[in-house]
């Protein structure tokens, strides 16, 4: 599993449509992973968290909406994204999956682009990190398109893994986050690195910011965040 690429499992038990689906979304520039059926589905979310879920109603072993529910009911995946893949158009069945937590659904057959569309707009809702708006606090300005951040409108250099600590904290100011959470969210639980290591990134980060450093703040026996506050 790559490092900066969004990952998408794709739950779909129709080889052609699984054909498609992957080939659409490796083409817009991300990961793929394809299971066929809900208790594959689970066990590889269970195993590694995606990024977001395209998951087919009908599945061979139980229907969509139930794995839906079992992981909307999974406070670890509660906010997982999910758009659910149908070829059913009723109205009342689209609402049975939006009322059961989908974040969007469409119907089959769709064309690439605009799959391609509606994935990009839940992970932009869902998972700001994700999004490709430019991210400010105070004299910090990060551009997630060119990957440069600007400080005090004086471009900075900045490390890789720095970049996306201090893109995820813009993302979610004011929100405090373990040391583990930062290791999950920002470098994947599947990369091994120890939680000091984290401290490590943070200390070079607010090496970068200079005088902008106090906006990491650290909070004693919790873990780290952004605030202008």
């Amino acid at each position: 599993m790559s490092l900066d690429k969004t990952t998408i499992l794709i739950v779909e038990d129709e080889p052609a449509i699984v054909e498609l689906v992957s080939f659409t979304l490796r083409a817009a520039g991300w990961e793929t992973y394809a299971v066929n059926n809900t208790a594959d589905a689970w066990a590889f979310i269970t195993r590694r968290m995606p990024h977001l879920v395209l998951l087919d109603w009908m599945l061979p072993d139980q229907s969509g909406i139930r794995l839906l529910s079992k992981i909307r009911a999974d406070r670890q995946f509660g906010a997982l994204p999910i758009i659910m893949l149908t070829a059913k158009s009723m109205e009342e069945d689209k609402i049975a999956g939006l009322d059961h937590g989908a974040d969007d659904y469409v119907t089959k057959p769709f064309s690439p682009r605009e799959l391609t569309a509606r994935i990009k707009t839940v992970l932009r809702r869902k998972a700001p990190e994700h999004g490709q708006g430019v991210l400010s606090a105070g004299p910090i300005v990060l551009d997630p398109v060119s990957c440069s951040v600007l400080l005090n409108d004086q471009r900075i250099e900045i490390g890789h893994a720095e970049f996306k600590l201090l893109k995820f904290f813009l993302a979610h100011p004011d929100r405090v986050f373990s040391r583990s959470q930062l290791l999950d969210k920002v470098w994947g639980d599947h990369v091994v690195i120890e939680e000091r290591t984290v401290d490590v990134h943070v200390l070079r980060l607010r090496k970068v910011l200079k005088t902008s450093e106090s906006l990491i703040k650290t909070v004693r026996s919790v873990g780290y965040m952004l605030s202008e506050k």
